[in-house]
């Protein structure tokens, strides 16, 4: 582990179970604004910045800004209560690796597209306190969300790494490899866990492929 200062974790299908949460959210809030999205259109958005991807199912227009804001309010209302109600659980070993890594002197970040009080939300209902991992960054924290490598970029400003040849990035999206790719990250792992299938994730950039966060250790 010598060669590696930073690990950054996705966090909604990554280090999260995800489910239909998510995608169910998007749906509720986009009916409430007579708009529709398919399986496939939310899909190709997972893992980038909810307020970019609620615009991107908002005709052009001049109301296009205001519609938007609006159907983001939506989207988190019916994703709060969705983890207050349905609750919340962690991929199962991704607490016992984020405990590996910090043992062996790896900073630990997590890092979403979620903005900071949903993302306060999921990690209160997951019982993962301040202190828990060395930093969190928000999709509210940046300018412009995955693919962008912002989200990586704060993630080591925070952590005070300095080379991202010895960052390593995960995530279950393509965002979140081309993310990592765009950070030039040493590592830049997918895991199977979330959103996109090994055939999809394969077509992204990316060193290695995963069956889940738990098997990260094995890299090492």
């Amino acid at each position: 582990m010598n060669d590696v200062e930073l690990v950054v974790f996705d966090l909604a299908g990554t280090t999260v179970k995800a489910d239909s949460q998510v995608a169910d959210a998007f749906v509720a809030a986009l009916a409430e604004h007579g708009l529709e999205a398919t399986a496939e259109q939310l899909s190709a958005v997972r893992g980038s910045s909810k307020r970019e991807a609620v615009l991107s199912f908002v005709p052009d227009g001049p109301e296009r800004e205001r519609i938007g804001a609006a159907v983001y309010l939506s989207f988190r209302r019916h994703l709060a209560h969705s983890y207050r109600v349905g609750g919340v659980e962690a991929i199962d070993g991704a607490e016992a690796v984020f405990r590996w890594l910090r043992e062996r002197g790896v900073r630990v970040a997590l890092n979403t597209g979620f903005d900071r009080e949903i993302t306060d939300l999921l990690l209160t209902a997951l019982s993962w306190k301040e202190g828990f991992v060395d930093a969190l960054v928000c999709g509210d924290d940046v300018r412009q969300g995955r693919p962008a490598p912002y989200l990586i970029f704060r993630a080591m400003e925070a952590t005070g790494a300095c080379s991202p040849r010895r960052v390593v990035n995960v995530g279950d999206t393509t965002l979140d490899l081309e993310a990592g790719d765009n950070a030039c990250v040493g590592w830049n792992v997918g895991v199977l866990t979330g959103a996109h299938e090994r055939e999809r994730l394969s077509r992204a950039p990316h060193t290695h492929l995963l069956e889940s966060v738990a098997a990260l250790p094995s890299l090492f």
